[in-house]
């Protein structure tokens, strides 16, 4: 009787647990699908949706054909990605060298400073962003792409951690190997150490990316010229450019938002098998 009784409850709460995941998946998925719906939206009616189902529903690509004619997202594309791909550079660089250093490395403030790293990057980035903008205006980069990337990438030292962990799990003896036989300290992180950590390098280079193609606050804060627009910033000002943009270019702001997530989507499941393996190789004591 104590057994079924058991038995019983087990099932029970799986099927609750079944029940309660598949609840939250349709509510995560609803507003992708409804996104997707939008952007491929083509009624005389081009605003909000009223009706999911009006009775002059037709689907095509006219949303995306607007979005490219009648706007600057093809500009503020190529400078989304111009920031995007040299911040990633510059941070996975930095991240790569900091992390092979203090995994290497002993030297007497080797833990402070892995310490204080840890703590700093715990801080959002955001509530540097008034003194960051001055000091780029001092020095005059703001309205410049330039600006972003430093911005994007001068914290990169702080993400260490987790390329760290996984320099830790390769083995030293290679290394010593390679020294004993008369290699460079710079020559080992090059020939040896860089191709065993591709995953890891792949998980940067995601993360790295992504920062900086989705950022808006930073974007806004530091971006007046609209020639310089990100597409976050770019699809914000559209939207928002009238008293009446938002109800009139809706769909449009949806099939922006359709490329810019369906770049990212498509990146990272191109990545996704050494993206797991990144993070879970990185995720040791070290």
């Amino acid at each position: 009787m104590t057994k079924s009784f058991t038995k019983i409850r087990k099932r029970a709460g799986n099927i609750a647990s079944y029940v309660l995941l598949a609840t939250l998946g349709v509510l995560w998925v609803l507003p992708i699908c409804y996104l997707i719906y939008t952007a491929f939206r083509v009624t005389p009616s081009t605003g909000i949706i009223n009706s999911l189902f009006p009775s002059n529903l037709k689907l095509g690509i006219g949303n995306f054909t607007r979005l490219f004619k009648d706007t600057d997202f093809g500009q503020w594309l190529i400078n989304t990605l111009i920031v995007s791909v040299s911040s990633c550079a510059l941070t996975t660089l930095f991240i790569l060298m900091v992390s092979y250093a203090l995994s290497r490395m002993r030297f007497r403030l080797r833990k402070p400073i892995m310490n204080v790293l840890l703590v700093l990057g715990m801080f959002p980035g955001f509530m540097s962003m008034i003194a960051v903008y001055f000091i780029l205006k001092a020095m005059g980069l703001t309205d410049s792409l330039l600006a972003l990337v430093l911005v994007y990438s001068g914290s990169a030292a702080l993400s260490y951690y987790i390329c760290k962990g996984f320099f830790d799990t390769i083995p030293r003896a290679m290394e010593e190997a390679c020294i004993l036989d008369g290699a460079s300290q710079p020559i080992v992180f090059l020939k040896i150490i860089l191709p065993l950590a591709k995953p890891i390098i792949v998980y940067t280079v995601l993360t790295s990316f992504i920062s900086p193609w989705c950022d808006f606050i930073f974007v806004n804060t530091i971006i007046s010229d609209r020639a310089k627009y990100t597409v976050s910033l770019g699809l914000y000002k559209m939207i928002n450019a009238e008293k009446n943009s938002f109800n009139d270019n809706f769909t449009v702001f949806c099939a922006g938002a359709f490329v810019v997530g369906g770049i990212i989507v498509t990146l990272f499941m191109s990545m996704q098998r050494y993206y797991v393996e990144g993070v879970t190789s990185g995720a040791v004591k070290g």
